[in-house]
Order: C-alpha cells, then structure tokens, then sequence
C-alpha cells in the first residue's frame, strides 16, 4: 500500500469515527505530509453569537486543530520505513496536541468553510503546524499555530 493511499483509508476512517467531528460537520477531504484540508459547511447549531449569527469560536478552533494535527500526523507517517497496520498504529498512538494557538481575524459567516494547514517544522518530538481558515468567498477568518506531540 503506498502513501497516498494510507492518506485515504486514514481520512474515512478519521471521518467516520470521530464524534466530535461529525458533530461538527468537520471532515478531512485531503491530507498528506505538506498540506491537509479540512471542510465543513454552516449550521444552525454552530452559531456562538446569536445575535450576530457567526460561528463559534470553539469551532474555528476545533477544525483549526483538526487540519493541523492531520498534516502532523502524515509527517510522522512520512518517516516511517515500513508501513504497516502496526507501525501506523504505533506511530500515531503518540499524537496530540501541546498548544493550539488560534487568531480571530473576522466573524465566522459563510456558507461553507475551508481550512488549511501545513507543516512549519517537524522532528522526531513535535511538529509544528500553520492554519488558516477561510469561507466559500475566501475570506480568511483565522489563522492558527498548533504545536503537536508526534513521538
């Protein structure tokens, strides 16, 4: 099985067995060890100013640290020598998140939002990772820094 296709098998099981995430709407529609892309669209029971009718701040967060601990995740994936159930296994029992930094930039509105993330430095220990997120008009809302434990 090459890399590409663990990338796969990874991002629907991830998809589908991920409460929290399907709660949200959050799924992973791409990732790999130089970038990942996270999608969800608008709902109702996302809303965290009712008033203003935007999206929680919680959620940004979340899909932020969902994008950057999957392109994480592929890094370590990327070192592996031999990949195998076992070793993908073992490898990303380690991860989790250290410190999630996240950067309103403006009011979460829209009908569908995108985000993405890419690796700014990643070791044997911990991996950093860049976010951003931005609505179907690609206006960028936030941005992020996630610092994740990978070994």
């Amino acid at each position: 099985m090459n890399r590409e296709e663990v990338y796969q098998q990874l991002a629907d099981y991830w998809n589908s067995n991920m409460p929290f995430n399907q709660l949200l709407g959050l799924e992973i529609t791409r990732f790999n060890a130089q970038n990942s892309e996270v999608r969800f669209v608008w709902q109702d029971n996302l809303i965290g100013n009712p008033l203003q009718k935007i999206l929680h701040g919680g959620v940004t967060a979340s899909a932020l640290d969902l994008a950057g601990g999957t392109v994480a995740a592929a890094n370590i994936l990327d070192q592996l020598s031999d990949i195998t159930p076992a070793t993908i296994q073992q490898s990303l029992s380690k991860i989790g998140t250290i410190d999630l930094r996240t950067d309103f930039l403006r009011p979460g509105r829209g009908e569908e939002f995108i985000v993405t993330a890419h690796i700014i430095r990643s070791g044997s220990k911990v991996a950093v990772a860049r976010m951003e997120m931005h609505n179907e008009l690609d206006e960028h809302i936030a941005f992020g820094t996630g610092t994740y434990m990978v070994g």
